[in-house]
């Protein structure tokens, strides 16, 4: 049985200037995490820039990622599609690939319906057999998946959790109550929505997907352990150190931030992928003041 809690990095992937990607880089990148006490790594998902990288490579970076962290950390990968056929596709070679379980975002552009998101997920399921993740991101997909039809889904014994990026504490509520009267305690629900995540975990969250965590990865881990043990006000203490680092990684379309930033502290190289382009040079000061005081940049 799937039962991932806890911090799970979404993680960038390295490249240089020329946008190539760095290999080295991804390796002292899931070194580093292993070592921080990360529960698990999303590769390939919207922090890594899938939308920017062609079938061959998304492919090649679960099959690297997979192989570097020989069984040390769980490997998540980001499946998802806007076609069915091409989800299907991704998620039979992360299966293929020796990955842990999948990530599928809810297809973007097309903005099916919530019946089309039913039969997407079921098909998937059905023809791959390999714990997948939903994952509702709608202010990036232009598509929002309803508790209502999440219900609908939990009962495949492929679909095993979701990840909900909304920042709406109360539709985790309504779902956690469901799951809760129906003893349906085995489907894992994780935040997407770094500002709210750890009051997320304390009203019944199984863990974080988090953008955060890249750049502060033992903290968000010990975050994560204390919210999970029930350690309420330990827990938001921590978080609230926290608070401005959440704001300006999203201040530009994540993974501008994010990628800067880890690059000003000297764990990746420079590069991203057009149509996203290098951190506003008006945010630098502000982003290198909180990296000071988090002890992170001398």
């Amino acid at each position: 049985m799937f039962n991932l809690k806890g911090s799970i990095v979404a993680l960038v992937t390295p490249m240089e200037s020329d946008g190539e990607i760095n290999w080295g880089g991804l390796k002292d990148l899931i070194e580093w995490h292993i070592s921080s006490n990360t529960s698990g790594l999303v590769v390939v998902g919207t922090t890594g820039e899938s939308a920017t990288l062609d079938v061959a490579e998304h492919v090649q970076l679960i099959e690297r990622s997979v192989d570097i962290a020989q069984g040390r950390i769980k490997i998540i990968a980001g499946t998802g599609a806007n076609s069915s056929k091409e989800a299907i596709y991704l998620t039979n070679s992360a299966k293929s690939a020796g990955a842990d379980a999948s990530l599928l975002v809810t297809p973007y552009y097309n903005k099916p319906t919530q019946e089309g998101l039913y039969q997407h997920y079921m098909l998937i399921a059905d023809e791959v057999n390999l714990p997948q993740i939903l994952y509702n991101v709608p202010s990036r997909t232009g598509c929002d998946l309803l508790n209502e039809t999440v219900i609908r889904l939990v009962d495949h014994e492929n679909i095993v959790g979701l990840k909900d990026a909304t920042g709406d504490l109360d539709r985790l509520n309504g779902m956690a109550n469901y799951l809760i009267s129906e003893s349906k305690d085995d489907f894992l629900l994780y935040s997407g929505d770094d500002p709210t995540s750890t009051q997320f975990i304390l009203n019944g969250g199984a863990g974080t997907i988090s953008v955060t965590a890249n750049i502060v990865p033992k903290t968000i881990s010990d975050i994560c352990s204390l919210a999970l043990d029930g350690q309420k006000d330990s827990a938001l203490q921590l978080d609230k150190q926290l608070v401005k680092l959440n704001e300006i990684l999203f201040v530009e379309s994540n993974p501008i931030p994010i990628k800067w930033m880890l690059n000003r502290i000297g764990r990746i190289t420079d590069g991203i992928r057009l149509p996203l382009t290098k951190f506003d040079s008006q945010f630098h000061a502000q982003a290198e003041d909180i990296l000071k005081e988090l002890n992170l940049l001398n």
